[in-house]
């Protein structure tokens, strides 16, 4: 057959499936590895997409979502972050997902460089590469707490970079940005005339610190303008499958943003839409007790780790705790954690999925039962 394009074999394994999918098909594994929501839906927004389909309003949407959906987004957005944005800037995506790889295609060119976090999400690394950009990642060191530095990313800064790519709460690392620091980082993209894409999916889920949206500190000049934010609602109500969320785009992109999204998947499936706006509208107890539930995980697992004297970052944000266990694992987590789940029947993502400063970590999820969470902890070697 003829060949696959070569930049393709430039996009890596994703390792977190990669381990997840070998729990799936281990009897009775404790998984671990993967952040899957895991309460029952609110029935008012199963009925939200259930009618939906039952008026029978499948038809195309416009490109940029229903508009009560957009409204309803960027109300959300405007509580949350305090910044003041109009429904003409919030796309609906198809998950967060489609919105990073839809922020990419409009602003990276091939060869171009977009710097992303090391530890840091795969998929920022993958999703440019099948852009044909390249990747540069910026590290976050244990000795820092895993938090940027300013020097650090302006030393990697060329004449090809493109785009600062920001993740606060962190998945893998539970951190959260400092409001100072978000501050200096939007004024290093100002400084350097890149933009920034700033993926927010768990901005719902902070403890005991403020969840600040870079967008706070950005311009309200179209011509100034340079922050993308990437919201999801996969992980705020467990909407994981209806592949739901929004970009809210800087001011003044408006027609090439529908350009964009038409040549992407023209619009996302009308019954998610109703859903998600049942979602965002409705009863908010879902995010309460889903809030509560993640933090009682994390200071459960986090009590088994000290205990076993595994160091540990403490998550101030996300539902992930992000766990030292170099003493066991020999250089190789990504190998020690196949024998893990192999040995121990417990699955974790190995710290490498997220980038070479990973290795020796693993991300431990902690959105399921906390009595397995417990257990599955409870298993790793003490120290």
């Amino acid at each position: 057959m003829p060949e696959l394009s070569a930049h393709i074999r430039d996009v890596p394994v994703n390792q977190i499936r990669e381990i997840t999918e070998a729990a799936w098909r281990t009897p009775g594994a404790l998984i671990l590895s993967i952040g899957e929501p895991g309460f029952p839906l609110p029935r008012h927004v199963l009925d939200a997409g259930i009618a939906c389909l039952d008026r029978d309003e499948t038809n195309y949407t416009p490109n940029a979502g229903i508009p009560q959906l957009r409204e309803a987004f960027a109300a959300r957005f405007r509580e949350q972050s305090g910044v003041d944005i109009g429904a003409d800037r919030v796309y609906v995506v198809d998950g967060a997902q489609q919105g990073l790889h839809f922020a990419m295609s409009l602003l990276l060119a091939p060869g171009d460089e977009i710097l992303i976090p090391n530890p840091g999400y795969p998929t920022f690394a993958m999703t440019s590469r099948l852009l044909h950009a390249v990747p540069v990642q910026y590290p976050l060191y244990p000795a820092h707490d895993f938090q940027p530095r300013i020097a650090d990313i302006e030393a990697l800064i060329t004449d090809r970079t493109r785009v600062l790519m920001l993740n606060s709460p962190s998945n893998p690392l539970g951190a959260v940005l400092r409001e100072d620091l978000t501050r200096e980082l939007v004024e290093l993209a100002r400084r350097h005339d890149l933009w920034i894409i700033s993926d927010e999916c768990y901005e719902a889920f902070t403890y005991d610190v403020p969840h600040v949206s870079p967008a706070r500190f950005d311009s309200t000049d179209p011509g100034e303008a340079r922050v993308f934010t990437s919201l999801t609602l996969s992980k705020t109500y467990g909407l994981t499958g209806l592949r739901i969320g929004a970009l809210v785009c800087p001011p003044g992109l408006e027609q090439r943003m529908n350009n964009v999204m038409e040549a992407i998947v023209s619009c996302v499936a009308s019954p998610s839409q109703y859903a998600a706006l049942a979602a965002l509208t409705g009863p908010q107890d879902y995010v309460s007790q889903a809030h509560a539930h993640y933090r009682a995980n994390r200071d459960a697992a986090s009590a088994v780790l000290a205990e076993k004297g595994i160091p540990f970052l403490s998550a101030q944000g996300a539902f992930y705790l992000w766990a030292d266990v170099s003493h066991v694992s020999g250089g190789n987590v990504r190998a020690w954690v196949k024998r893990f789940l192999a040995e121990a029947g417990v699955s974790f993502a190995p710290g490498t999925a997220f980038g070479s400063i990973g290795e020796g970590w693993i991300r431990i999820a902690l959105c399921g039962d906390q009595r397995e969470l417990v257990e599955g902890v409870g298993r790793l070697p003490r120290r």
